[in-house]
């Protein structure tokens, strides 16, 4: 399986990190499998970056293999829905970015990909384009978005994306996180929401 990400697809993150241009097409980065963090496990703070955040987003999973979908059919190749956290080695990402580098090393380390549990679409309401999810550290809410403010919906990401790669079953899909990300720290425990619905529980060490 692979996890595809997609960057700068919320306008106020975008602003709250300091990117002023347009993109005419999703902005598209890759995790390795390595970086699945789920069922509740810890999140360990590597040594290598001082300055780890967290960015909530909506996670979709691929059902079916595809290569060059069509938008008005991509509905049919994902099953389920959940909250994940795409953590990011912000000091690393600014040096790679400023030495003109990639920066996958920033995004695509161990455990950077935190996944919850997930459910039917049915579950989540049945609008994939309509979802409010946010997360919360300690029991405050830090983070909250909805999916209707994507800058590139998702259906047409999966179109996108498979004009490329072929898809497959078990593929995951991060779509992006709203403003308010920021870093954490040793012992903060993390809860990520979709809707009422928390799927996500795990905690920083």
């Amino acid at each position: 399986m692979k996890i595809i990400a997609v960057g700068m697809n919320y306008a106020q993150h975008n602003k709250e990190l300091g990117h002023t241009q347009e993109n005419s097409e999703p902005v598209i980065f890759m995790k390795p499998d390595s970086a699945i963090l789920k069922d509740g496990k810890p999140f360990f703070v590597p040594d290598f970056s001082h300055e780890v955040h967290y960015e909530t987003e909506v996670v979709v999973r691929i059902c079916r293999l595809g290569k060059n979908i069509a938008p008005r059919f991509a509905h049919r190749y994902y099953d389920g829905v959940t909250v994940g956290i795409d953590f990011t080695a912000r000091d690393l990402q600014r040096k790679f970015r400023e030495a003109g580098n990639p920066w996958e090393l920033c995004k695509g380390f161990d455990n950077s990909a935190a996944i919850g549990t997930f459910i039917s679409l049915e579950q989540a309401g049945g609008d994939l384009q309509n979802l409010d999810f946010h997360l919360d550290i300690d029991g405050c809410e830090v983070q909250r978005g909805n999916t209707a403010d994507m800058l590139f919906k998702i259906d047409d990401i999966i179109a996108y994306v498979s004009r490329f790669m072929t898809l497959k079953i078990g593929d995951l899909l991060f779509t992006g996180t709203p403003a308010g990300v920021g870093p954490v720290s040793v012992g903060q425990h993390l809860q990520g929401y979709l809707g009422g619905e928390k799927l996500l529980d795990f905690h920083i060490r």
